[in-house]
């Protein structure tokens, strides 16, 4: 089976998609430093469930079916409703992701929508109270990711849903590749602000610590200063919801 790109319907790739927008090679040091950090994936193993974090990018469903069709788990999850970068967008990002899984031969039996998180944290929460619901027991789950946000879902799944082993995966993409579908501008702007979030989040009990670098620590304070602070917390007019993406 082919796995390729898609969009959700209606919409149209990322205004900018695989531009700088204003992106110096200092900035694009910086950033490597940053991505090379949030990027944690792990050795993965059979699963009880896979579990798509909704977001922007339907690579991570495409990503997400590929794992099903290996026979990693036998149900698929797929969470999101509306975030920041997808707040304007008819269908939720759950809709959007079952599209793209179907699309690449998941059945409906194997698959499950969650279509009310609004962040990492309640795709955590709810996926969880669905699948409680459902009676279908998670000793061992697999989370997919964004690649940069592989490290944050695997520290908010450790805190929201103890006691199941969470594994990560994620497109097989390096940050040059990534950009291939990414505003690079934004994409810099969402790394910034989630790598402050593994401070601030843990600090306030909604993930679990992870230690950060001094140099991604150092690399996100100089994007900052340099204005990729859109979705840093605190900042006027930037995002500022608990757990947001």
């Amino acid at each position: 089976m082919e796995f390729h790109r898609s969009w959700p319907a209606g919409a149209d790739a990322p205004a900018g998609a695989g531009t700088d927008a204003g992106v110096d090679g200092r900035a694009r040091e910086l950033a490597r430093i940053v991505w090379d950090h949030l990027v944690l994936l792990t050795p993965l193993d059979t699963a009880d469930v896979i579990l798509a974090l909704g977001c922007h990018d339907t690579r991570v469903a495409v990503h997400a079916a590929r794992l099903w069709h290996e026979g990693r788990a036998p149900l698929l999850v797929v969470s999101g409703g509306h975030g920041k970068i997808t707040s304007a967008w008819a269908e939720t990002e759950a809709l959007a992701f079952a599209r793209v899984a179907r699309g690449h031969g998941v059945p409906e039996e194997a698959l499950l929508l969650e279509e009310t998180a609004a962040n990492t944290g309640e795709n955590i929460t709810a996926t969880r109270a669905l699948l409680d619901a459902r009676g279908v027991a998670v000793g061992r789950g697999i989370l997919v990711a964004k690649p940069y946000m592989t490290r944050r879902a695997l520290a908010t799944a450790r805190r929201q849903w103890p006691g199941v082993e969470w594994l990560a995966a994620a497109p097989e993409l390096g940050y040059d590749s990534y950009l291939g579908g990414e505003d690079e501008r934004r994409f810099i702007e969402l790394m910034v602000g989630d790598l402050q979030r593994m401070r601030v989040y843990a600090e306030r009990g909604f993930q679990v610590p992870m230690p950060v670098p001094e140099a991604a620590w150092a690399a996100h304070e100089e994007l900052a200063r340099l204005g990729f602070d859109r979705y840093v917390i605190g900042r006027p007019g930037g995002a500022a919801r608990p757990a947001g993406r």
